[in-house]
């Protein structure tokens, strides 16, 4: 039995007893939604809800008097062994042997699908991540929101939303101005402008813009040629380098284009008769107070020029005619700011607030031999992904990164990541899967064989099979979690998590026989919980755009 069985049948008792009167909902209360948990000791139970502590009040009775109506109903479910009633009203569910192995029977049925849902059908989202300046290479901060964001955009599309995958190009300001004047110098054999971009990659890309065009120097505004070529050039480092870190984006959106178009200008007379802003001290400012901004933003200036803020709202009114109905955005850790910008420029158009989510991710720092690296040889100033995959290699660098919350700041230490141990996480959980396959393996030469008619979900009653059946069980919610708080690292953690019931269930459960021993269904029935890990580690993995070895 899944868990989605298991919340569908107590979700199932729960009606019923509504609908037989056994338990009547006040005037104006709803009915809660069923969600089921592992307990914290295996001892209380397979699962265990609290539905009947919800419940209490809206029916007007004691919980324990609430649980024990459903726990009558559950208790006549194929499947469930017992129901127990703990504490003020928890409900802990135990199955019997054959439901609790037939899941192992399920994710083999299911393959790639088991932990998918359709939570999130029919909603289309626009993530943007990693939007770093065309003025260099992505630096590590970049690099984590480029593992973050490829990895969230696979969980919701997992969760069934269309995602579109988006990255915002600053190619319009000063920026870019400081750029062209660094490759300028660079190709005169000049000194890096006071305010400018340093690094082997100036040079490298000022040699390169002389190539593609030989009289850049001599051009009646030198600076203009090595600016368009330059970001073309960089634009195209950088897009080579997510794509090998398995990183491809649907869309390119630059920011020029907001001006061009003429999209600002449109906006702002859209806005001067919104009652979001207000005409102050010769400029409109935005009521960005509103949403818990420290003060209100000027929008359009008293020069009647566009602020900043303009081009966010133009873009937010962009995504929304694109058909987005979230916008989601991936900003650094200098960015919390622009949390009710964002908001108040979305209110600005007359939209939902909540239409927008912004999320701020913190700093990374690199660790060798127990110091931190600061230097990069070609960026010079900063490491960049670049650097860090040189150095550990795509796999180990996507996982480390998208294994802590983003709320944290994290140390990426090298030593750990080029280990080949279970100290390294990476390895530890890639090596469980390559272990799966090498029994499947193992299993085929010794004649073990499996299939539904040699599969017997009872067999699996030892401590180690219910311990992984249980951790397996846990796959779907650790997804849906991931996908509603907006936390790729709850799947990097699960995986660790099954990863080690997986290696516990090895040194204690035989799948090939000993000696002489002749295979029996016992065996054939473990071949089939072994490939049911293989399938969700595989799965998870996926999500999180690590590669799952047949070998290590």
């Amino acid at each position: 039995m899944t868990p989605e069985e298991l919340t569908r049948a107590v979700s199932a008792a729960l009606d019923e007893a509504l609908q037989a009167q056994e338990l009547t909902l006040s005037e104006g209360a709803a009915r809660p939604e069923v969600r089921i948990e592992r307990p914290k000791s295996r001892e209380h139970g397979d699962w265990a809800t609290n539905i009947a502590l919800q419940l209490g009040k809206r029916v007007g009775r004691n919980p324990r008097e609430v649980a024990q109506i459903l726990a009558t109903r559950l208790e006549a479910i194929d499947g469930v062994a017992a129901v127990d009633i703990a504490g003020p009203g928890f409900l802990n569910i135990r199955l019997d042997a054959a439901a609790a192995g037939a899941l192992a029977a399920t994710i083999l049925e299911q393959g790639e699908a088991y932990g998918r849902s359709r939570d999130l059908s029919g909603t289309h989202i626009n993530l943007e991540f990693v939007s770093a300046n065309p003025t260099g290479p992505i630096h590590l901060g970049g690099t984590r929101w480029a593992a973050v964001g490829d990895s969230l955009a696979r969980i919701l599309e997992a969760s069934g939303a269309t995602v579109t995958r988006e990255y915002y190009f600053n190619d319009h300001g000063t920026q870019i101005d400081r750029f062209a004047k660094s490759l300028l110098a660079a190709a005169r054999g000049e000194a890096t402008p006071e305010d400018g971009y340093g690094g082997q990659y100036i040079h490298d890309i000022a040699a390169d813009v002389l190539r593609e065009a030989p009289d850049a120097l001599e051009a009646a505004d030198p600076q203009e040629v090595f600016r368009s070529h330059g970001v073309e050039l960089m634009f195209a480092q950088i897009k080579a380098s997510l794509h090998e870190f398995g990183v491809d984006f649907d869309v390119f959106f630059h920011e020029n284009s907001l001006f061009d178009s003429g999209a600002v200008e449109r906006t702002l007379e859209q806005l001067k008769t919104s009652d979001k802003l207000y005409f102050a001290d010769g400029a409109w400012w935005l009521r960005s107070t509103d949403y818990g901004d420290d003060k209100d933003r000027v929008v359009i200036k008293s020069d009647g020029n566009a602020a900043y803020i303009a081009g966010d709202i133009a873009y937010i009114a962009d995504k929304r005619a694109r058909g987005a109905d979230l916008a989601v955005y991936m900003l650094g850790a200098d960015h919390h700011g622009y949390i009710a910008r964002l908001k108040a420029a979305a209110a600005a158009i007359g939209d939902d607030p909540d239409a927008v989510e912004v999320m701020i991710g913190q700093m990374v720092n690199l660790v060798k031999d127990g110091q931190a690296v600061r230097m990069s040889k070609r960026a010079g100033t900063v490491v960049t992904l670049e650097d860090l995959v040189e150095a550990v290699g795509v796999d180990a660098a996507r996982y480390e990164l998208t294994r802590y919350s983003v709320d944290s700041n994290i140390d990426v230490d090298l030593d750990v990541l080029t280990k080949r141990s279970n100290e390294n996480p990476v390895f530890y959980v890639q090596y469980a899967h390559a272990r799966t396959r090498a029994v499947a393996r193992n299993a085929a030469d010794a004649g073990v064989m499996r299939d539904a008619g040699t599969f017997d979900a009872a067999l699996l009653s030892g401590p180690a099979d219910e311990e992984l059946l249980a951790a397996l069980g846990q796959f779907p919610g650790a997804v849906a979690e991931a996908q509603r708080f907006r936390e790729p690292h709850r799947v990097a953690r699960y995986l660790e998590a099954l990863a080690g019931a997986y290696h516990r269930w090895y040194d204690s459960c035989r799948v090939v026989p000993q000696g002489d021993d002749e295979v029996s269904e016992v065996h054939r029935t473990r071949l089939a919980l072994n490939d049911a890990t293989a399938q969700v580690l595989a799965n998870g993995l996926g999500l999180l755009g690590v590669s799952a070895p047949e070998r290590m």
